[in-house]
Protein backbone atom coordinates (compact mmCIF):
# COMPACT_ATOMS: atom_id res chain seq x y z
CA UNK A 1 0.00 0.00 0.00
CA UNK A 2 2.79 2.23 0.52
CA UNK A 3 3.75 2.15 -3.07
CA UNK A 4 0.34 2.93 -4.19
CA UNK A 5 0.74 6.38 -2.41
CA UNK A 6 4.21 7.03 -3.60
CA UNK A 7 2.71 6.70 -6.89
CA UNK A 8 -0.33 9.11 -6.26
CA UNK A 9 2.12 11.48 -4.39
CA UNK A 10 4.48 11.95 -6.90
CA UNK A 11 1.99 11.84 -10.37
CA UNK A 12 -0.07 14.73 -8.55
CA UNK A 13 3.17 16.15 -7.54
CA UNK A 14 5.08 16.02 -10.90
CA UNK A 15 1.21 17.03 -12.80
CA UNK A 16 1.17 19.91 -10.81
CA UNK A 17 5.07 21.06 -11.25
CA UNK A 18 4.59 20.62 -15.19
CA UNK A 19 1.29 22.32 -15.18
CA UNK A 20 2.63 25.45 -13.25
CA UNK A 21 5.66 25.68 -15.53
CA UNK A 22 3.60 25.35 -18.80
CA UNK A 23 3.07 28.86 -20.47
CA UNK A 24 0.62 26.36 -23.24
CA UNK A 25 -2.62 25.74 -22.38
CA UNK A 26 -1.93 21.95 -22.51
CA UNK A 27 -2.73 21.50 -18.49
CA UNK A 28 -5.80 19.56 -19.42
CA UNK A 29 -3.94 17.17 -21.33
CA UNK A 30 -1.01 16.91 -18.85
CA UNK A 31 -3.66 16.06 -16.00
CA UNK A 32 -5.69 13.76 -18.57
CA UNK A 33 -2.37 12.13 -19.50
CA UNK A 34 -1.77 11.32 -15.82
CA UNK A 35 -5.07 10.27 -14.96
CA UNK A 36 -5.28 6.90 -16.64
CA UNK A 37 -1.87 5.15 -15.86
CA UNK A 38 -2.33 6.37 -12.16
CA UNK A 39 -5.64 4.78 -11.87
CA UNK A 40 -4.51 1.82 -13.24
CA UNK A 41 -1.22 1.67 -11.88
CA UNK A 42 -2.51 2.42 -8.05
CA UNK A 43 -5.37 -0.25 -8.56
CA UNK A 44 -3.12 -2.95 -9.93
CA UNK A 45 -0.86 -2.57 -7.23
CA UNK A 46 -3.24 -2.68 -4.72
CA UNK A 47 -4.74 -6.16 -6.09
CA UNK A 48 -1.12 -7.37 -6.46
CA UNK A 49 -0.13 -6.93 -3.06
CA UNK A 50 -3.48 -8.37 -1.63
CA UNK A 51 -2.93 -11.84 -3.77
CA UNK A 52 0.82 -12.09 -2.81
CA UNK A 53 -0.32 -11.58 0.99
CA UNK A 54 -3.04 -13.93 0.38
CA UNK A 55 -1.55 -16.58 -2.13
CA UNK A 56 1.75 -15.83 -3.55
CA UNK A 57 1.25 -18.42 -6.03
CA UNK A 58 -1.51 -17.04 -7.67
CA UNK A 59 0.11 -14.04 -8.39
CA UNK A 60 0.98 -14.97 -11.96
CA UNK A 61 -2.64 -15.59 -13.16
CA UNK A 62 -3.73 -12.28 -11.92
CA UNK A 63 -0.37 -10.28 -13.82
CA UNK A 64 -2.29 -12.24 -17.07
CA UNK A 65 -5.72 -11.10 -15.98
CA UNK A 66 -4.24 -7.51 -15.39
CA UNK A 67 -2.76 -7.35 -18.43
CA UNK A 68 -5.51 -8.10 -20.53
CA UNK A 69 -7.75 -5.90 -18.23
CA UNK A 70 -5.61 -3.06 -19.19
CA UNK A 71 -5.02 -3.35 -22.48
CA UNK A 72 -9.28 -2.68 -22.44
CA UNK A 73 -9.29 -0.02 -20.25
CA UNK A 74 -6.14 1.71 -22.24
CA UNK A 75 -7.79 1.36 -25.37
CA UNK A 76 -10.92 2.71 -24.25
CA UNK A 77 -9.39 5.59 -22.12
CA UNK A 78 -7.42 6.81 -25.03
CA UNK A 79 -9.96 6.69 -28.03
CA UNK A 80 -12.56 8.21 -26.34
CA UNK A 81 -10.42 10.94 -24.91
CA UNK A 82 -8.92 11.55 -27.96
CA UNK A 83 -12.02 11.12 -29.89
CA UNK A 84 -14.52 12.54 -27.52
CA UNK A 85 -12.82 14.70 -24.93
CA UNK A 86 -11.53 16.91 -27.08
CA UNK A 87 -7.71 16.86 -25.86
CA UNK A 88 -5.22 17.81 -28.00
CA UNK A 89 -3.27 14.68 -29.38
CA UNK A 90 0.78 15.42 -28.95
CA UNK A 91 0.42 17.16 -24.94
CA UNK A 92 -1.47 14.06 -23.91
CA UNK A 93 0.42 11.33 -25.53
CA UNK A 94 3.37 12.99 -23.90
CA UNK A 95 1.45 12.76 -20.97
CA UNK A 96 0.31 9.74 -21.17
CA UNK A 97 3.50 7.95 -22.11
CA UNK A 98 5.82 9.60 -20.00
CA UNK A 99 3.32 8.22 -16.52
CA UNK A 100 2.83 5.24 -18.33
CA UNK A 101 5.95 3.66 -18.68
CA UNK A 102 7.07 5.89 -14.94
CA UNK A 103 4.04 4.23 -13.26
CA UNK A 104 4.69 0.51 -14.97
CA UNK A 105 8.17 0.28 -14.17
CA UNK A 106 7.68 1.45 -10.25
CA UNK A 107 5.17 -1.51 -10.17
CA UNK A 108 7.72 -3.63 -11.61
CA UNK A 109 10.38 -2.50 -8.95
CA UNK A 110 7.70 -2.93 -6.28
CA UNK A 111 6.67 -6.32 -7.55
CA UNK A 112 10.58 -7.58 -7.43
CA UNK A 113 10.91 -6.34 -4.06
CA UNK A 114 7.48 -7.69 -3.07
CA UNK A 115 8.89 -11.52 -4.09
CA UNK A 116 12.58 -10.83 -2.74
CA UNK A 117 11.79 -12.23 0.59
CA UNK A 118 10.43 -15.28 -0.72
CA UNK A 119 13.30 -15.51 -3.39
CA UNK A 120 15.99 -15.60 -0.62
CA UNK A 121 14.06 -17.69 1.75
CA UNK A 122 14.39 -20.58 -1.20
CA UNK A 123 18.07 -20.02 -2.07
Amino acid sequence: MKLAWWMLSGSVLSSFLITTLLTTGARREVWLGMLGPLASAVASWIVMERQFTRRPTALTGLLIKAFAAKMVFFGVYVAALLKVGGVRPFPFVVSFMSYFVALHALEAVGLRRLQAGVLKGNK
